[in-house]
C-alpha cells in the first residue's frame, strides 16, 4: 500500500516551505514517526514524520525544493523491500535483530569512517550533521544528543564544538580530501575558486524583506544615550552566586534591561504600540521579544506577559529559547505576537549601532558592549563601566520626546536597579 508523506500546516500566514534535507533515502526502510525530512519556512524549521512504516519508494520534492501546505513530498509503500533485499522489519523485528554495519569499502579504515561510525542502536546522522562531524574530525558517540528518538542535531554539534578543544588535525595521509594545487606562477586562480554560490534559506530571505520593509513603510528614527553600569554590574556581583543556587540558572544583564524597558513602557506606552491602517493599537500588555542568534541566523523569540515574570522567569525563558534556536526547535508560536524588541549586540563586541524595527512594533532597544571609559561624576572624572544605548522607534506613532523620556527611563533603572523593584 502507498502512502503519500505531504508537507503538514506550517502556522498562521505561512503557505509554503522549502525542502531543507532528506534523512532517508528511497529504498531505505522507515518507521511510523521517524524523522525522514526537514523543511524551512519564513519563521522557523521543523521536521517532518512518516506517516506510515515501510520502504521510501519515491522522493517528488528533492532538497531545496519550493513546496505548498498539503503538497507531496514523497511515498512510501509498505508492501515493497528495501534496498537491503528484505522486506521491511517490523518494530519487534527491529528491537530484537541487532543492526550490522556495513562492510568497508577498503581494507584499511580512513579516518572520515572512524569519525562517523555510529553503534548499532544509535539514530542515523542526517547529511548536514553527517558532514559537520566528518570536516571536523569528529566521534558522534562523545557528542549528547537531543533531538528525538536520540537523534543527533546539528546544534547539538555546535554546541559541543563550542565547548570543547579543538581537535589536533589529522596526519596528511588520512585526509580523505586532496588539498587542491596552486596555480602556476603568474597564471590567476579562476574566479569559481574564489566565489561560492549558496542560495539563501526561507528565513534569510523573510529577514531581509521585513527589514527593508521597516524602512520603506516606517518613519524610522534613532536617538542614544549612554547608561553607567556600575551598580547593576555589583548588583549582579553581589546576588549572582545565591542566585543561580535558588533558581538553577545564571543572572545575566538581560533580565535587567527587560524589567527596565517595561517600566518605561508603562510610562510611555506609544512604544508599546502599532499602526493598523488609520488605527493606533496601543496594547495593555508586554511581550518582549529577545533578539536572538542561530545557526541559520537571527531569529526573536517572543518573552510573553514579561511584566508578570521575575528575574528567574526572565532568565529561564530566554535560555530555553536560545537552546530551542541552536537545535531549530522554535515554533511560530514562540515568534508571534511580539510588542517591543529588545537586541543586544554587545555580546558580539558592537559599540554602537542603529537597530532596525521589527514590523509591526514601533520600537526597539539596541544593547552594546560595556566599556571602561572616563566620565564626569561631580567634580571628578572616573573610570567607570559605560553602556551606549540606542532606540529606534518610528516617528508616526512616537514623538522625540516620547523616545527620548523612554530611553531616559530605561537608564535610570540600570543606574539605580532599586527602582525596578520599587517600581518607579
Amino acid at each position: 500500500m502507498a502512502t503519500e508523506i505531504k508537507v503538514p500546516t506550517l502556522g498562521e500566514s505561512v503557505t509554503e516551505a522549502t525542502v531543507s534535507e532528506w534523512m532517508k533515502a528511497v529504498g531505505d526502510t522507515v518507521e511510523v514517526d521517524e524523522t525522514i525530512l526537514s523543511l524551512d519556512t519564513d519563521k522557523v524549521s521543523l521536521e517532518v514524520y512518516a506517516p506510515a512504516a515501510g520502504v521510501l519508494s519515491e522522493i517528488r520534492a528533492e532538497a531545496g525544493s519550493e513546496v505548498l501546505v498539503g503538497g507531496i513530498l514523497g511515498i512510501i509503500d509498505s508492501d515493497a523491500v528495501s534496498s537491503g533485499g528484505g522486506p521491511a522489519p517490523t518494530n519487534e523485528e527491529t528491537k530484537a535483530a541487532p543492526i550490522m554495519p556495513a562492510a568497508p569499502p577498503a581494507p584499511i579504515q580512513t579516518a572520515t569512517q572512524t569519525a562517523t561510525g555510529k553503534a548499532a542502536n544509535a539514530a542515523p546522522l542526517s547529511p548536514s550533521v553527517r558532514k559537520l562531524v566528518i570536516e571536523r574530525g569528529l566521534d558522534p558517540d562523545q557528542i549528547p544528543a537531543s533531538g528525538r528518538d536520540g537523534r543527533l542535531t546539528k546544534g547539538d554539534v555546535l554546541a559541543y564544538l563550542e565547548n570543547a578543544p579543538a581537535p589536533s588535525a589529522p596526519p596528511q595521509a588520512m585526509s580523505p580530501v586532496a588539498t587542491p594545487a596552486a596555480p602556476p606562477p603568474g597564471k590567476p586562480a579562476h574566479s569559481g575558486d574564489q566565489e561560492e554560490r549558496v542560495k539563501m534559506t526561507r528565513l534569510r530571505k523573510r529577514v531581509a524583506e521585513r527589514l527593508k520593509e521597516a524602512q520603506n513603510t516606517a518613519a524610522m528614527l534613532t536617538t542614544f544615550n549612554e547608561v553607567d553600569m556600575t551598580n547593576v554590574i555589583e548588583a549582579r556581583n553581589r546576588h549572582k552566586d545565591a542566585f543561580e543556587k535558588k533558581h538553577g540558572v545564571k543572572l545575566g544583564f538581560m533580565s535587567f534591561f527587560a524589567k527596565a524597558c517595561i517600566t518605561a513602557l508603562k510610562e510611555i506606552p506609544a512604544v508599546n504600540a502599532e499602526i493598523d491602517g488609520d488605527e493606533l493599537v496601543y496594547k495593555n500588555y508586554y511581550n518582549l521579544s529577545i533578539a536572538v542568534g542561530s545557526p541559520k541566523g537571527l531569529v526573536v523569540p517572543v518573552l510573553r506577559n514579561a511584566d508578570q515574570l521575575g528575574f528567574a522567569g526572565i532568565e529561564k525563558a530566554i535560555g530555553a529559547f536560545a537552546a530551542k534556536a541552536r537545535d531549530g526547535n522554535l515554533t511560530m508560536e514562540d515568534l508571534s505576537g511580539g510588542t517591543f524588541t529588545i537586541s543586544n549586540g554587545g555580546i558580539y563586541g558592537s559599540m554602537m549601532s542603529t537597530p532596525i524595527l521589527n514590523p509591526p512594533q514601533s520600537g526597539i532597544l539596541g544593547m552594546h558592549r560595556t566599556m571602561p571609559r572616563p566620565v564626569a561624576i561631580g567634580d571628578k572624572v572616573e573610570i567607570r563601566p559605560m553602556m551606549y544605548l540606542a532606540l529606534s522607534y518610528d516617528h508616526r506613532i512616537i514623538d522625540g520626546r516620547e523616545a527620548v523620556t523612554f530611553l531616559i527611563r530605561v537608564k535610570e533603572c540600570i543606574e539605580d536597579p532599586q527602582r525596578i523593584l520599587l517600581d518607579m
